[in-house]
């Protein structure tokens, strides 16, 4: 009966004896892979961090306003004279120039018109003729008193008749002549021509029916709205001679472009603000050599808002907020990041102007600033410019 338990205890025995023995290597294993993981002193490396000096330079604000395109200018073609359309003669959609046939209005009543003018015109001047003959007969007898000096008064009145006759048949040939050149629609300006709204064999009344629009393409007007403490402070600027020059240059960008990379200069300041609005329209004008600009597109305008002055400015991308504060990480002793809260301006020229809270010496951390979770932590920093892209990164050829 005891056989079986002697039997176990070697067994017992054995697996008593490794499990001791793997015990006694754990500590082992365990400090080196310890060792292995963590450096000297067992703390995470500082994280890197790139860090740019405050730019200082000289620079001056530009007010951002928002516009609509619009053409220098626009005609609606109406034909001048009633009738059929003949023809449609361009192509809708097309650069058309000045002087270009674009709809012909059928012109055959107003050929039978002119030529009886004409005709009307030959009988006056043959009624003068013989008006005049008369008179200088009449000029004759009376002289030798063979008619009465009423006769004399009737032949002179005919004489004068007919040559007011001549003058009104010469006019009526003037004005149907007009008529029948009415008859070709063609365009007033240089500019593009929309689509046809009136085709072929449809009837157009003069100076009603819309044949179509013609807006001219170079140069282009931008409309914008500038609100009443701008334009108070514009008129500021004008009076103190600090514009770069009197035409008030602007930058302008459309929806799909970054930036502004258009410039032209306002030529139109409204004479009185909008009550209801507080606001005071003013244009802008600007070249059009390729075609960017189309009447009735978004607009971005900036229009410069204050003289020269010297600017503190950092990238946008150091600035963190604290609730209603912001706030920017600087290198400070020993490689650790200060916090320094901000006051700040608008952004030029893709930088944001700091008006308060650093020093022109301050290297401020730029990237990798989402690594920094305290003041006082220890960073890796690699210093770049101001504005430039994180050190080692690779900027991308255009």
């Amino acid at each position: 009966m005891n056989r079986p338990a002697d039997n176990r205890l070697p067994f017992l025995n054995r697996v008593l004896l490794g499990s001791l023995g793997l015990a006694a290597l754990l500590p082992f294993a365990f400090s080196g892979c310890t060792s292995e993981a963590a450096p000297a002193g067992g703390m995470p490396p500082p994280p890197e961090v790139s860090v740019a000096t405050v730019l200082s330079k000289n620079v001056a604000r530009w007010d951002e306003f928002t516009g609509r395109v619009a053409a220098v200018e626009t005609v609606e073609l109406r034909p001048r004279v009633s009738g059929y359309v003949q023809q449609v003669a361009y192509k809708e959609g097309d650069d058309v120039k000045k002087g270009d046939l674009l709809f012909v209005v059928d012109p055959r009543p107003y050929k039978a018109a002119l030529d009886q003018a004409l005709a009307n015109l030959e009988r006056a001047k043959a009624e003068q003729s013989l008006a005049q003959t008369q008179d200088r007969r009449a000029q004759t007898l009376i002289d030798a008193k063979a008619i009465s000096r009423e006769e004399f008064e009737i032949r002179k009145a005919a004489s004068s008749q007919g040559n007011a006759g001549v003058r009104a048949a010469e006019a009526a040939v003037a004005a149907a002549r007009l008529d029948l050149q009415f008859t070709e629609v063609r365009s007033p300006i240089n500019g593009k021509a929309g689509r046809a709204l009136v085709t072929e064999g449809n009837l157009a009344q003069a100076d009603a029916t819309l044949l179509t629009t013609v807006v001219s393409q170079d140069p282009m007007y931008i409309y914008f709205e500038s609100d009443e403490q701008a334009f108070l402070r514009y008129a500021a600027l004008a009076r103190k001679g600090e514009r770069e020059n009197g035409d008030n240059p602007v930058r302008i960008g459309l929806a799909n472009e970054d930036g502004y990379p258009h410039a032209g200069t306002v030529d139109f300041i409204d004479n009185q603000v909008d009550a209801a609005t507080g606001t005071i329209r003013a244009r802008a004008v600007v070249r059009n050599p390729e075609r960017v600009f189309t009447p009735g597109l978004f607009a971005r305008v900036q229009l410069q808002g204050s003289g020269q002055f010297k600017a503190m400015l950092i990238d946008d991308k150091a600035v963190l907020t604290d609730q209603d504060r912001k706030f920017v990480y600087v290198l400070g002793q020993g490689n650790t990041a200060a916090r320094k809260d901000v006051v700040l301006g608008p952004v030029i020229d893709g930088l944001r102007v700091v008006q308060s809270g650093l020093a022109p010496t301050d290297k401020v951390i730029v990237h990798g600033v989402q690594k920094v979770f305290m003041p006082g932590m220890p960073v890796a920093p690699k210093v770049i410019a101001m504005g430039a892209p994180p050190a080692g990164e690779k900027v991308a050829m255009k």
